[in-house]
């Protein structure tokens, strides 16, 4: 098991950055694929960005691409998400999973789930 815990939310202006951090429990963290998720009020949750255990593949939501970066550190058990440039419509509790599948991309493929952090973006 893998447990998740998420960093680095909070109140920022449209065209800030932020940059959220999930650290990771116990010792095969480079096992596992690592996703962010997004689930603003009243709509489904959805994947923002993944990436494979190498950290060589990473796949984005066409609404993120060019603003946001996933990247994970496995000597550090951690993965984060750099945004940019950011929006109003951004706004919503991020989410970090791991899983241990190939389906890096989707959201069935993840198994631990942190228990969020909240981003707002106001206008």
């Amino acid at each position: 098991q893998v447990q998740l815990v998420e960093s680095g939310g909070g109140l920022v202006q449209a065209g800030g950055s932020l940059r959220l951090s999930c650290a990771a429990s116990g010792r095969t963290f480079s096992s596992y694929a690592m996703g962010w998720f997004r689930q603003a009020p009243g709509k489904e949750r959805e994947t923002v960005a993944a990436i494979t255990r190498s950290g060589l593949n990473t796949y984005y939501a066409d609404s993120v691409k060019g603003r946001f970066t996933i990247s994970r550190d496995n000597a550090k058990n951690t993965v984060y998400l750099q945004m940019n440039s950011l929006k109003p419509e951004d706004t919503a509790v991020y989410s970090c999973a791991a899983g241990l599948g190939s389906a890096y991309s989707e959201r069935y493929n993840y198994a631990y789930w942190g228990q969020g952090t909240q981003v707002t973006v106001s206008s």
